[in-house]
C-alpha cells in the first residue's frame, strides 16, 4: 500500500474544498461541454490536477477563480486529445422527451457545440456566469481585447446558427 501524495491536513482541506465546489464545477463543465459524461471527465481531470498542485495553489488569492480557470482551460485543450473525438454512441442511450422550453435549450446547446471551444468558453463565462470581460480575460489568460473579439465572433456564429432574435433574447445584448 502506498502513502498518499500529500497526506496530513492538506488532504482534509482539499476534500472539504472540492466537496463544496463540486456542484458548481459540474454545472460549468456541463454548460461548456453539453454532455454529462464529458462534464464528469472535465471535473475529474480538473480536481485531479488540483490535488497534485494543492499544496501550492490553496494559498492563491481567489481559489474559486483559479479552479474555474483550470476547468475552462482543460475544456479548451481537450479537443487536441485523440480520445475526445471518440463517441461510444451516436445518440445518448436514454432519451427523455423534451419539455417545451427544453427544445430551445437543446438548440442553443447544439449551436454552442458548433462554435470553436475558446468562443464557447467566452460565451458561457460572459453570458451564463455573467462575468465581466476583465475576469474572463484573467480566467483564460488572454487580453481583454481577445475576450471582446471572441465574444463578437462567437455571437456572430450563434446568430448565423440560431437566428438574430434567439441570440438577442439569450444574451440581452450586453
Amino acid at each position: 500500500m502506498t502513502a498518499p501524495v500529500q497526506g496530513g491536513m492538506g488532504d482534509h482541506d482539499y476534500v472539504e474544498y472540492v466537496t463544496a465546489r463540486l456542484p458548481a464545477l459540474h454545472r460549468l463543465a456541463y454548460v461548456l461541454s453539453g454532455d454529462a459524461h464529458r462534464a464528469d471527465d472535465l471535473v475529474q481531470q480538473t480536481i485531479t490536477t488540483l490535488y497534485v498542485k494543492w499544496s501550492k495553489v490553496r494559498q492563491v488569492d481567489n481559489l474559486d477563480r483559479y479552479v474555474r480557470s483550470m476547468l475552462v482551460n482543460t475544456f479548451i485543450d481537450q479537443r487536441r486529445l485523440a480520445w475526445s473525438r471518440v463517441r461510444l454512441f451516436a445518440e445518448p442511450p436514454e432519451r427523455i422527451a423534451p419539455e417545451p422550453d427544453q427544445d430551445e435549450r437543446t438548440a442553443v446547446r447544439q449551436a454552442l457545440a458548433r462554435v470553436p471551444r475558446r468562443q464557447q468558453a467566452v460565451l458561457v463565462l460572459r453570458f451564463f456566469y455573467d462575468l465581466p470581460v476583465a475576469e474572463v480575460a484573467e480566467i483564460l489568460g488572454v487580453s481583454v481585447g481577445t475576450v471582446k473579439s471572441q465574444t463578437a465572433h462567437g455571437l456572430t456564429a450563434l446568430r448565423r446558427l440560431l437566428g438574430e432574435q434567439t441570440v438577442a433574447a439569450l444574451t440581452k445584448e450586453r
